[in-house]
C-alpha cells in the first residue's frame, strides 16, 4: 500500500481534518450492517472532537482514549471494530517510539481489533515499522475524509470477516474436541466390555489326566461374538464348547453373553449334548429376533472311558485327528440355535 508522507511539524491541531463534501454525500459504510464501534486514541481534543463529528455523521459509534491506560482500559470492558489511534501521547515527542511500544503491546492479544494509526509526525521509516507491526493502514494528519472513510471501511470489513473466521474455526475446534470426546469415552466403554466379556471366558483352561486341553480367542473387533468354554464336571468329565454368534460387535457380544450363561446354567454330565442343543435352540428362538442365530458345538469328554459325544449345531465342524494320523470332521447334529423353534439335533462319538 502506499504511504503519503508528510514531514512538516508545525502541522496545526486544529486544522487535521481536511473537509470533503463528497465523502459527506456518499460514504455509508454500515447501510443494513450492525452499527460499527470504534476507538479513538489521541491526546489532542480538537482532534478527537473533528473524528467524533465525522465519524458520527456516517453511522459510526465512537468512544475515546486520551492515553495508552485508557486504551486497555476501554477494550477490556468493550468490543471494538476498530482502533484508530495516534502514535505520540503524554510524552513530548515527536518520534512515534511511545505509539510502536504500545502496538507491540496491544497485538500480544489476539481479540484486538484492527489497528489503524494516524499521526502528524511521519517518516517512511516510521511508516514502513508501523506496517511490518501488523497494522491495518497508515493515516497521515492532517487527514482526507474520503479517504480515512474508505480505510476505515475496509478494516472494519476485515476485522470482522477475521473475526467471523475466528469464530468458525473456534466452532469447529469445540465440535472437534466434542467427537474426540465421544469418541475417547466410547473407546474407553468398548475396552470395559471387552474386559467383561474376557470375564465370560475360562481364564484358566481345566485340565484333565492323559489330555492337554488349550485355548485361544481373538475377535475381530474390540469386542464380538465368539465363544468357548471348558466346563468339568467333577471327576473325569468335562464339556467342551465353541460357539460364533451371527454378527460383529456390541450385539453379538451380548447374545454372546446370554449364551455363555444359558451353557453354564444347562450343561450338565447327566444331559447328553444333543439334549443340550435342543434347550439351547428353544431359549435362542424365544430370546432372540430372526435375523439372530447361533453356531454352537458341544461335546463331553470322559477320561475314563476316553469317549468323546457331542452335537453339532451348525458349526464349522471341528476336526479330531487320530494318533496313526487319520482325522474326521464332527458333523453330526443339526441346524444353527435360534432359528426353527423345534429343531432335532443328533448326537455323534
Amino acid at each position: 500500500m502506499a504511504v503519503e508522507i508528510n514531514t512538516n511539524s508545525n502541522a496545526q491541531a486544529g486544522k487535521n481534518a481536511i473537509p470533503d463534501r463528497s465523502a459527506d454525500r456518499n460514504a455509508n459504510p454500515d447501510r443494513g450492517e450492525i452499527q460499527a464501534r470504534i476507538l479513538i486514541a489521541d491526546d489532542q481534543p480538537d482532534v478527537l472532537e473533528s473524528l467524533r463529528a465525522l465519524l458520527k455523521g456516517h453511522g459510526y459509534r465512537t468512544e475515546f482514549a486520551a492515553s495508552p491506560g485508557g486504551i486497555f482500559e476501554a477494550i477490556a470492558n468493550r468490543e471494538f471494530d476498530l482502533i484508530l489511534m495516534d502514535l505520540n501521547y503524554a510524552r513530548d515527542t515527536t518520534s512515534g517510539r511511545e505509539g510502536l511500544d504500545l502496538l507491540a503491546r496491544l497485538q500480544e492479544s489476539s481479540s484486538t481489533p484492527p489497528i489503524v494509526v494516524m499521526t502528524g509526525w511521519a517518516t517512511v521509516g516510521l511508516a514502513v515499522e508501523v506496517m511490518q507491526r501488523g497494522v491495518g493502514d497508515f493515516v497521515q494528519k492532517p487527514w482526507s475524509n474520503a479517504k480515512l472513510l474508505e480505510i476505515l471501511r475496509q478494516q472494519i470489513e476485515l476485522g470482522r470477516e477475521r473475526r467471523k473466521a475466528r469464530a468458525e474455526a473456534a466452532g469447529e475446534s469445540r465440535e472437534h474436541d466434542e467427537i474426540k470426546f465421544q469418541f475417547d469415552r466410547q473407546g474407553r466403554e468398548l475396552e470395559e466390555a471387552r474386559a467383561i466379556q474376557q470375564g465370560f471366558l475360562p481364564q484358566t483352561i481345566p485340565q484333565m489326566a492323559g489330555y492337554e486341553i488349550s485355548a485361544t480367542w481373538q475377535p475381530s473387533r474390540i469386542v464380538g461374538g465368539d465363544y468357548f468354554d471348558v466346563i468339568p464336571f467333577g471327576g473325569e468329565a468335562m464339556g467342551l464348547c465353541i460357539a460364533d454368534v451371527a454378527g460383529k460387535g456390541m450385539p453379538a457380544a451380548m447374545l454372546m453373553s446370554n449364551l455363555q450363561a444359558a451353557v453354564r446354567g444347562l450343561a450338565s454330565r447327566e444331559i447328553a449334548p444333543d439334549g443340550l442343543c435342543a434347550r439351547l435352540n428353544e431359549l435362542m428362538h424365544t430370546n432372540t429376533t430372526s435375523d439372530r442365530f447361533v453356531t454352537f458345538f458341544y461335546a463331553q469328554l470322559d477320561g475314563a472311558s476316553r469317549e468323546l459325544r457331542y452335537a453339532n449345531a451348525g458349526h464349522n465342524p471341528p476336526i479330531v485327528v487320530h494318533r496313526d494320523g487319520s482325522h474326521e470332521r464332527l458333523t453330526e447334529g443339526g441346524g444353527v440355535l435360534g432359528v426353527f423353534a423345534n429343531q432335532p439335533y443328533a448326537w455323534g462319538g
